[in-house]
């Protein structure tokens, strides 16, 4: 694309994450615009009244909010458009997928652990409750085995061709990777579905993300496990 946009973004947000991958693999040119979600931004309000990220303009004149309205405005604006194909139930499936990480994963496992290792110490200066955190990581372990189950079947997640529920489950995957909450030697199936997309170029500057005071895995930016 010739023209550029803006992506407003919390580095951390799976939602955006999902978005970023799937406009780098589109080739759009565009440029992030970072927002704090525990801090209250007028300006931002403006454009979102939710006040949640992503928030796409696009060239100055169309304001799009929401990982699910984005993506799919994507795929409906683009003529090369290939994330969201295949049959009327395939379809249906990849968008079960995405409801599934954006909605059951992110609110059982990405938002408590988002929330105790990140907001709770930024926001108010409080420590993580462990008991918390334990309970969102044996969330993790019933979605990451069912995760394993489904890429045990496929190449991709809805049959062999990569669409939007790889990106979207990439990107809540990506979160849980960044704190090193993943022991993937429990789930080998995913582990090499995930590296599949770590390997791809839209990848790459998610694995070089970074929030100031919260260091990444050791393994976070590594390609091979």
């Amino acid at each position: 694309m010739n023209n550029t946009s803006l992506l407003h973004h919390f580095v951390l947000s799976a939602a955006s994450r999902f978005i970023r991958l799937q406009l780098v693999e589109y080739k759009y040119e565009f440029d992030l615009a970072h927002h704090l979600p525990w801090q209250r931004d007028e300006d931002f309000l403006s454009l979102n009244p939710a006040g949640s990220v992503p928030v796409f303009q696009y060239n100055d004149t169309i304001i799009l909010s929401g990982s699910r309205a984005i993506s799919e405005w994507i795929e409906e604006s683009r003529a090369d458009a290939r994330l969201l194909s295949g049959s009327v139930v395939q379809r249906a499936e990849i968008r079960r997928l995405t409801d599934w990480f954006e909605d059951k994963f992110y609110y059982e496992v990405g938002l408590p652990l988002l929330h105790e290792r990140v907001i709770k110490r930024f926001d108010a200066g409080a420590g993580a409750s462990s008991e918390n955190i334990r309970t969102a990581l044996a969330n993790a372990h019933v979605h990451l085995s069912y995760l394993n189950w489904l890429t045990e079947r496929y190449s991709w997640l809805v049959g062999a061709e990569l669409s939007l529920a790889d990106f979207c489950a990439a990107a809540h995957i990506s979160v849980l990777d960044y704190f090193g909450d993943i022991q993937w030697d429990k789930y080998p199936a995913a582990a090499s579905w995930y590296m599949k997309l770590k390997s791809r170029p839209c990848f790459r500057a998610l694995l070089g993300d970074q929030l100031t005071g919260v260091t990444p895995a050791s393994h976070y930016a590594e390609l091979d496990f």
